[in-house]
């Protein structure tokens, strides 16, 4: 079945399709429709442009690729399986919601509430230029080679690898578990406080207070930028190779760096915390 070369704008224009191949059509007119590839299956999308509301519900294997989706393009994929999204533009808010097993590939993303409560998720190539509270609650993922502009990213999250990565975004990783970040470039404030179990290799941390009531919190060959106010609390090993601003009230661990300009343990610690702080 092949839609080619067509404008749609009913309501629920090729619902319930399956087997088709949509092509270089438009999705967009006065009617306003919404929902129209909603509840379809095996299809594949390709150069299309979509203007319209919730258009891709309860998909299941999918491929869409080249696309569109406008910022009116909101909520554009929920509750879907087996999906692969290849050089698209996605700027409607709410783009992905409790999907299962996604791949996202060479896409620009301007989309607040981007990825929620997504399991198993393959990312590689991919460019947000801005987002709110982006990945949260997402299990299962590995994600390569992200750029990304946002805040509150990455809250509740669950065994996650990232790698190449360059992020600027406050609030990172918090309440995050079981997550590995490699030859990663990380700004923000008060990164992964009441994390569990986060590892940072080869990366590069900027921003003050980061890492505050973590558990196990490990970071291995890594540099810190404007970093004041670190590991508050927190369970830490960290081999640092610069200088930290200041370290305060770290719970226990290891914590080794080049410099640190001042270490401060407040009353409430002094002779209780059996954290070892070392200057190379």
């Amino acid at each position: 079945m092949i839609f080619e070369n067509n404008t749609y704008d009913e309501e629920r224009a090729l619902y319930g399709v399956q087997d088709a191949l949509i092509k270089n059509c438009r999705f967009t007119g006065p009617a306003d429709g919404e929902s129209f590839l909603k509840e379809t299956q095996r299809i594949d999308v390709q150069d299309c442009y979509m203007n319209l509301r919730y258009p891709l519900w309860h998909v299941t294997d999918g491929k869409i690729s080249n696309c569109e989706m406008t910022e009116n393009c909101r909520a554009a994929l929920w509750y879907d399986k087996n999906i692969e999204i290849n050089n698209c533009k996605m700027f409607g808010i709410k783009a992905l919601r409790e999907c299962e097993d996604i791949v996202l590939l060479n896409t620009v993303v301007n989309s607040p509430e981007f990825i929620w409560k997504v399991k198993n998720l393959t990312i590689n190539n991919v460019e947000i230029l801005g987002s709110e509270y982006p990945f949260f609650e997402v299990k299962d993922a590995k994600i390569n080679n992200l750029t990304m502009k946002g805040k509150y990213s990455f809250q509740y999250d669950e065994n996650i690898e990232i790698t190449n990565s360059n992020f600027d975004t406050k609030d990172a990783f918090w309440h995050s578990k079981n997550m590995v970040i490699r030859d990663s470039v990380i700004k923000g404030e008060y990164l992964a406080w009441y994390s569990e179990n986060l590892t940072f290799i080869n990366c590069k941390i900027i921003g003050t207070q980061p890492f505050c009531y973590c558990k196990n919190l490990v970071l291995e060959n890594c540099a810190m930028e404007q970093c004041d106010l670190a590991f508050e609390r927190s369970t830490v090993k960290a081999d640092i190779h610069s200088k930290i601003d200041s370290v305060k009230n770290p719970l226990s661990g290891q914590i080794i760096a080049d410099e640190i300009g001042e270490i401060i343990l407040d009353e409430t610690v002094q002779g209780k915390t059996d954290c070892i702080i070392k200057i190379k």
